[in-house]
């Protein structure tokens, strides 16, 4: 059995924790704090968002869904982040499907309350814009990933950002999952792990991941993992 998820506090977020004293206090009468378990889908491609969610640990991962139901990993959002804040702005259709990669806890706050919080606060509606282009910088970065560099160098990556996420060199995921989020067969990310392990970067087994050698992955991954952290900080 998993171990249970620590709920942690509002303040976790690092977005909620920066927002002024005043702003926040208007936001938690309405912020209840969940836990959501791995694989989890909180919304699909299409649907009006009726919840914003502030994670406190853990990861969410946006997906693109195509017209055959693949479908491709292009965000990640952890404790620095919001999913759904552009609901804030008016009434917003999320455009991709988010699912919960790893067991989380967060704060969740019902949209409609969100706006109307929103509507007299500049620094929310700052937020609900800027993380939004956090997003959108992500997304442009991993497009450029997926389509040029090696299943290898995009796995690397993403371990790295998930391992960032968990606050852990151990991450559990199985390999239905990690296929999923790369976009590629199953066959692939067994070949791939099995390379990356005999280089002495991982250990996997049974569906969990263990870093052996951060600095073997950072070289065994390509530039975008250290793009994506840069252009974080200069968009935070």
């Amino acid at each position: 059995m998993a171990a249970p998820v620590d709920i942690g506090l509002p303040s976790d977020n690092k977005l909620l924790a920066a927002l002024p004293r005043h702003d926040l206090d208007r936001l938690l009468p309405h912020l209840s704090s969940v836990s959501l378990p791995q694989a989890l889908v909180l919304g699909e491609a299409g649907d009006e968002v009726d919840q914003v969610y502030f994670p406190h640990n853990g990861m969410l991962s946006l997906l693109t869904v195509l017209r055959d139901g693949k479908a491709i990993e292009t965000a990640t959002v952890g404790r620095e982040g919001v999913v759904g804040a552009m609901a804030g702005l008016g009434l917003y259709k999320s455009l991709v499907r988010v699912v919960v990669q790893m067991p989380m806890a967060c704060s969740r706050i019902a949209a409609t309350h969100f706006r109307t919080v929103a509507a007299s606060s500049e620094p929310i509606r700052n937020l609900c814009i800027r993380y939004n282009e956090v997003l959108l910088s992500q997304a442009r970065v991993t497009a450029a990933c997926n389509a040029l560099h090696s299943i290898e160098a995009r796995f690397c990556r993403w371990l790295l950002q998930s391992a960032d996420h968990a606050g852990s060199d151990t991450v559990a995921l199985t390999q239905e999952f990690l296929a999923e989020m790369l976009g590629v067969r199953r066959t692939s990310v067994t070949e791939v792990a099995s390379k990356v392990q005999a280089a002495g970067a991982i250990r996997y087994s049974r569906g969990v991941i263990r870093i052996l050698d951060r600095a073997a992955l950072l070289r065994l991954s390509c530039e975008c993992y250290e793009t994506l952290l840069d252009q974080s900080a200069a968009l935070a």
